[in-house]
This record gives structure tokens, C-alpha cells and sequence, in this order.
């Protein structure tokens, strides 16, 4: 018997309410905060403000939001395809997994607006360094959590198929990987919010058009209500993101409860 969807009914909207409710509340004590004027209007603009800000520069933004995701997408792309390959030679190899991991560790403890003027230096002012950056933000992520999904196979599965000869890409292929999903979806979560912050960071050191340049643009004229704008709809697109990742994952895995 197919399963009735919930969606629509009153039980799920009074959920999602509670859910925004939160936001709500943040959103009227900022507008009392600047009616106020505990803070100046330059300092905390107010919502209404911002939201002004975003229509007016709306056409502006999107064109500017078009490089960013170009940049964003690609670098989390590129992630997940090294992560999985790099995830797989270090299950295979234990001494490769213990010469690697420090060095993976190491690129963690470098700040990222420390590298992005490197990258810049040494790949211009295209997209090439955003990308990069974006891909050093991301990967990490990813392949600690298919690692730890890779450990956590269960073994007696796949000593019952190397006992029936399988090979180990078909250890990989029906054990390891299907039972990782769940860890690497998590990893994805964060590396799709990550993936954002990358690339406007990496925008703010050089280039010609994204959201990290307008930010740079607007906060030299002091037009701080548009760089609320700018900070509001980054946090929109990772939500975005990280929504878009939770239904993938529920197409590649319809067998998990929520």
C-alpha cells in the first residue's frame, strides 16, 4: 500500500510554523533594535532597509549571484569526485592512509583568507583560484566522512563475499559504498554550506564580478544595508544547498527514516 504524504496537512504546517518561528522573532527584535536607535542606522540597518536594498540592486545581485554558484558548484563537484577516489586508495592502503592523513589534517589548520591571495598569485584573477579555494574548503569533509563510513562496513558481509570470490571492487560497489551513504551525505551537508563561504571569501581578495565583489563595492560606500542584503541571501543559497542535498539523499536512500 503506497504511503500517504504528510505534506499539507495541519500536523505539518503547525511543524514548519515552529520551525520559523525563531526567524520570526529575530527578524522583529532587529526591526525594534533600529526603530530604536540603540545602534546607528549605518551600524544595523533595518530589515526594511535591507530588503529595500535587495530590490533595488536585485538585478545587479543576480548577476553577481550567477559567478558565485558557477564557482561554488564546480569547486563542490570536483570535491566529491576527488574525495571518493582519495577515500577508496586510503581504505585500500593502510600505510597510504597514515602518510596522508596528517597532510589532510594540515591543510585544515591553514586559514583560507590566507591562501586565497596565494591563489591568486599563482592562477590570476579568473576562476580558477575560486574554484581551488572552494575545493580545499569541501573535500575535507567529504572524505573523513567516507572513511569513517568505509570503516564501519559491516564485516561480516564482506568476509561472506570474499569467501564467495568477489572481488574487492565488488566489496566496494555492494558493501562498503551503499552503507557509507549515509555518512557521506553528511559530509556533503556541510561541504554544500562550506562551498558558498568559499567562494565569496575568495572573491573578496580579487575578481570582476560575484558576491564577494559587490560586498567589496558596497562596503566602500559604506552601503551597509546592502551588504546585509548580500549576507542575508548567502545564508538563503547554503540553505538552498543543504535542502537540495537532504533530497538527494532521500532519493538515494528511500529506505532511511527521517
Amino acid at each position: 500500500m503506497p504511503e500517504l504524504s504528510t505534506e499539507g496537512s495541519p500536523a505539518w504546517r503547525l511543524q514548519n510554523s515552529r520551525s520559523l518561528a525563531p526567524a520570526a522573532v529575530l527578524v522583529i527584535l532587529w526591526q525594534i533594535t533600529a526603530m530604536t536607535g540603540l545602534l546607528p542606522a549605518y551600524m544595523l540597518p533595518s530589515p526594511v532597509r535591507v530588503v529595500q536594498a535587495f530590490i533595488a540592486d536585485f538585478p545587479l545581485l543576480m548577476r553577481h549571484l550567477g559567478r558565485t554558484l558557477i564557482e561554488a558548484l564546480w569547486g563542490l563537484l570536483i570535491s566529491v569526485a576527488v574525495s571518493l577516489i582519495l577515500a577508496v586508495l586510503l581504505d585500500m592502503n593502510r600505510f597510504l592512509k597514515r602518510s596522508v592523513m596528517p597532510l589532510l589534517l594540515l591543510t585544515q589548520t591553514m586559514p583560507v583568507i590566507a591562501l586565497a591571495p596565494l591563489l591568486i598569485l599563482w592562477m590570476g584573477y579568473g576562476m580558477a583560484p575560486k574554484i581551488t579555494l572552494v575545493f580545499l574548503t569541501c573535500f575535507f569533509p567529504l572524505t573523513i566522512g567516507l572513511l569513517g563510513g568505509f570503516d564501519q562496513a559491516d564485516g561480516d558481509a564482506i568476509r561472506l563475499l570474499r569467501s564467495m570470490g568477489a572481488t574487492r571492487r565488488q566489496i566496494y560497489r555492494y558493501i562498503k559504498i551503499p552503507q557509507s551513504m549515509g555518512a557521506f551525505f553528511a559530509g556533503l551537508k556541510i561541504s554544500s554550506s562550506y562551498a558558498i563561504i568559499g567562494a565569496v571569501i575568495s572573491e573578496w581578495l580579487g575578481g570582476d564580478a560575484g558576491l564577494g565583489v559587490y560586498m567589496v563595492r558596497v562596503r566602500r560606500s559604506y552601503s551597509f544595508d546592502k551588504m546585509f542584503a548580500v549576507i542575508l541571501l548567502t545564508a538563503v543559497l547554503s540553505l538552498l544547498l543543504m535542502k537540495l542535498v537532504t533530497e538527494l539523499e532521500k532519493t538515494a536512500m528511500p529506505y532511511k527514516k527521517d
